[in-house]
């Protein structure tokens, strides 16, 4: 009699899934305002550190939220990221200076830097192992709803109402996030209380070396996302859509419709044919947006670069925990999530650089880092050629 099928679609999937979904939501709905918020305030020359300082604390707090996955628990940590968001929603009103705004960047950080590592690690609990690509997939859909959502919803909210107001909102958000932690089930079985001594990490503690390729590739991609959170507020309004947040909707709607049926792809046959395709359609993508100076080529190429991501996520996260050590699964994910973030603050710090508010630069920008994708192609082809034995050669010497 054959083994009924793992029933992965279960309570504790979906309270982390709506979880997630408002998190993500939360955090993201501030993205398109922020840039006009900060000029504003007379900081315009600034704009790259928006997004490079929150993935600066993101990509610090990793190793210490990876440890913490991996001995605390993993809902304790899912709950701080989500309690960070909720602090700063209002703090933004009174912090009102541009000091006050990129300190608040900083702590805002640590929110991505402790929920998407947990969260990560409590589905691969609970998922069998040759399910997590379609798991992974249907989890990172809810995320990226969240993605769609929030921008839409910020800009909603700001034409209506207020900034403050839209500060507000995310607290909320986030608020309804710690609700839905509150009633689900821990999945590290071995927990230990908390002390000061976990938090003491060492060098083997930051970076799960057998992870490493991933982590390359997820760096390289990532470059651009950085980008175009930096420069697409304002290339938007340069070209006449009055709601900052409608490309990042198009462009996660298209991750939505892609996501799943990528990770049931990647299940089947295999991480980096999958992750190729993304990265190729990625590549596209950024050219389309550079190239076409128009509402309807910047929204076309929006649905490619969704469509892009609802390819790459997925696969790089399976890829990830089919890398990583079942014992060590929140330091491979922290490691995975640290070139993430290193990838989006390098994009929006160089780009930010560039820019300077000068609109016409928005295109060699993004040419710039469909180059950087390119490189993360070449990687993946160089890694395809090289034997498994001298990887696993390469792996052994990193640990020692």
């Amino acid at each position: 009699m054959a083994k009924p099928a793992h029933p992965i679609y279960n309570l504790h999937f979906a309270l982390v899934c709506l979880s997630s979904l408002l998190f993500s939501a939360s955090f993201n709905m501030l993205i398109p305002e922020l840039p006009a918020y900060l000029s504003s305030m007379g900081g315009g020359e600034h704009k790259g550190l928006i997004i490079a300082l929150f993935t600066l604390t993101a990509g610090i707090s990793r190793p210490f939220s990876g440890r913490l996955t991996d001995t605390v628990g993993r809902v304790p940590v899912m709950a701080v990221g989500s309690i960070v968001c909720f602090i700063c929603g209002f703090l933004y009103p009174i912090l009102s200076t541009v000091s006050g705004f990129l300190f608040l960047r900083l702590l805002h950080g640590f929110s991505t830097g402790f929920k998407p590592t947990a969260t990560a690690a409590y589905v691969a609990d609970i998922v069998p192992r040759e399910r997590w690509g379609e798991a992974l997939g249907f989890h990172g859909i809810c995320f990226s709803t969240g993605l769609a959502i929030g921008p839409f919803i910020g800009s909603t909210i700001r034409l209506a109402y207020s900034l403050n107001v839209l500060f507000y909102a995310s607290s909320f958000l986030a608020l309804m996030s710690i609700v839905i932690l509150m009633n689900m089930k821990e999945t590290l079985k071995l927990k230990q209380h908390f002390s000061l001594s976990v938090l003491k990490i060492s060098r083997k503690d930051i970076i799960a070396v057998e992870v490493l390729p991933t982590a390359i590739v997820t760096l390289l991609s990532y470059v651009a996302y950085g980008a175009i959170l930096t420069v697409i507020p304002d290339w938007s309004g340069h070209l006449g859509i009055m709601n900052k947040g409608l490309f990042f909707m198009v462009f996660t709607i298209a991750s939505l419709m892609i996501r799943f049926i990528a990770g049931k792809v990647s299940d089947r046959y295999g991480r980096i044919y999958v992750i190729n395709t993304g990265l190729v359609l990625l590549v596209i993508a950024l050219v389309v947006i550079g190239y076409q100076k128009t509402s309807f080529g910047l929204l076309a190429g929006g649905v490619i670069y969704g469509v892009a991501t609802g390819i790459l996520s997925p696969a790089l996260n399976a890829w990830t925990v089919d890398l990583s050590q079942p014992d060590h699964r929140g330091k491979a994910m922290a490691t995975m999530y640290i070139s993430l973030e290193a990838g989006i603050g390098l994009g929006a710090l160089i780009s930010g650089w560039f820019y300077q508010d000068v609109i016409g630069m928005v295109p060699s920008i993004l040419y710039a880092t469909a180059v950087t994708t390119v490189l993360a192609l070449i990687y993946m082809t160089f890694r395809s050629k090289t034997p498994e034995k001298h990887r696993n050669d390469f792996l052994m010497e990193a640990e020692v």
